[in-house]
């Protein structure tokens, strides 16, 4: 119990890096940070608070911790080698339950704050002191949860929240591909230099080669039966591969169609790159969980001691990726805001210039909230927020979701016997259903603009 409880005493670094972020800087630690932002450095920090609860449940599946944790009175009140098979997942479910509690309680709370002039923007962009030990105290109180009906109910909340994350991680996907492609193409046009455009064909090739590969790989492994079940045709793999093949190829083709181009420009096979890339992703994830094992050469003969594998360590990385582009992207130009993510701020980037530096006998457009030797974090949000608020904090709450469903390998972590643990089929089909809706929705982003000309899609 003491080594979990350290754990999370490691919390007050979050409260040392919050310092360089928002109202309750320390001046001393924040002079050595840059000029920011106070939408951005707020919502670095929120990020932080995740990468420290998705530390801490990796550091709860080390088996000497996962001893300490055994020792909570009423934490797993199974008996045997029960127990201790499931403990650290156990511990998972508890810390993602506590982060996941703690976004959605100020997603609830900061529904409807349009500018920083609203009174709930200081409880977001600041008070980081007393928002690390209410984070810290959560984790705690968490542990003490009984088992009982807890597991299995916030197993399927965790399925469905998974399910949403991966979607929001597409829409975040899509955007940063156009993004990336926006970027690249505008240094090339501006310099003239023929780097840019070698940059954007080397990467495109390389995504597509490694893709094309994947796909190759995935029909090699995951659509033969076993010579012990020749039976096994593995049809439903088969068109799992199949159909997300078909798909990547109709985007690809799309993205530089003719009637495309026309209406967008700037689209182009790096986009659809990506797309098709993470789409190989999600399919071999996908496929690792299918519970028939003459068609899933990796099938784990004992689940019950089934690591982090690198399908999941890869998912999480992309997650975090994700999470903080979401916190690094600029408002003005997010497609994602139209979801809800971002709303665009009424302030341009002159009122910005102009703010940072004030004007001579005249007062700032912007008040500065912190301001050292070599910082400033200024306030850019009091004509509007540059993002929603409450939808961003729902989008960590599930973010916690899909960490602790990853980490605990999609498996319901308490049954009868634990060693009659099989792979989940509903993770199968989560991941596979994401990735065609995340297809269908790149491919709408491409022809959206041709059905409907009149609408602004820029």
């Amino acid at each position: 119990m003491g080594a979990v409880f350290g754990v999370c005493s490691a919390a007050t670094c979050a409260a040392n890096l919050a310092c360089c972020c928002g109202t309750a800087a320390c001046g001393l630690c924040c002079k050595a940070c840059p000029t920011c932002k106070n939408s951005t450095s707020t919502r670095i920090v929120y990020s932080l608070f995740l990468l420290f609860g998705l530390i801490s449940s990796c550091i709860v599946l080390i088996p000497g911790i996962r001893q300490e944790i055994d020792k909570i009175p009423k934490f797993c009140e199974k008996e045997g080698d029960i127990c201790d098979n499931v403990v650290g997942y156990l511990a998972v479910y508890r810390i993602c339950f506590a982060m996941a509690a703690f976004f959605f309680f100020f997603c609830l709370i900061m529904y409807g704050v349009q500018s920083s002039k609203d009174p709930r923007s200081g409880i977001q962009n600041g008070f980081w002191g007393i928002k690390v030990l209410i984070f810290v105290g959560l984790i705690v109180g968490a542990f003490f949860i009984p088992s009982g009906t807890f597991i299995e109910v916030w197993m399927y909340v965790g399925l469905i929240g998974a399910f949403l994350f991966i979607l929001i991680q597409l829409i975040l996907l899509v955007d940063f591909a156009h993004s990336w492609n926006s970027s690249w193409v505008e240094k090339m046009e501006e310099t003239g230099s023929k780097v840019w455009a070698g940059l954007l064909l080397f990467f495109t090739f390389l995504m597509y080669g490694i893709a094309v590969a994947g796909f190759v790989c995935l029909y090699i492994y995951f659509t033969h039966g076993l010579d012990s079940a020749p039976e096994k045709k593995c049809h439903t793999n088969k068109f799992f591969i199949s159909f997300n093949l078909i798909l990547c190829v109709i985007a690809s083709v799309l993205a530089i169609h003719p009637k495309i181009q026309e209406n967008q420009p700037r689209s182009g096979l790096l986009q659809s790159a990506v797309i098709t890339l993470y789409t190989v992703y999600l399919t071999w994830s996908a496929l690792l969980y299918d519970p028939d094992p003459s068609c899933n050469p990796f099938v784990e003969s004992d689940p019950a001691v089934k690591s982090v594998d690198n399908q999941a360590i890869i998912g999480i990385v992309v997650m975090f990726l994700m999470v903080v582009y979401a916190s690094m992207r600029t408002a003005s130009s997010s497609q994602v805001g139209k979801l809800g993510m971002t709303t665009k701020s009424s302030s341009s980037s002159t009122t910005e210039a102009t703010t940072l530096h004030g004007e001579e006998g005249g007062a700032s457009d912007v008040n500065l909230m912190e301001e050292g030797s070599g910082q400033q974090v200024y306030d850019d949000e009091q004509d509007h927020v540059s993002y929603s608020y409450s939808f961003y904090h729902f989008m960590l709450f599930l973010a916690a979701l899909y960490i602790m469903m990853t980490l605990t390998n999609w498996y319901k972590p308490e049954a009868s016997n634990i060693h009659n643990l099989t792979n989940s089929d509903a993770a199968v089909w989560i991941k596979v259903t994401s990735s065609w809706m995340g297809l269908l929705l790149f491919i709408w982003t491409l022809i959206a603009p041709v059905l409907f000309p009149d609408r602004d899609f820029d």
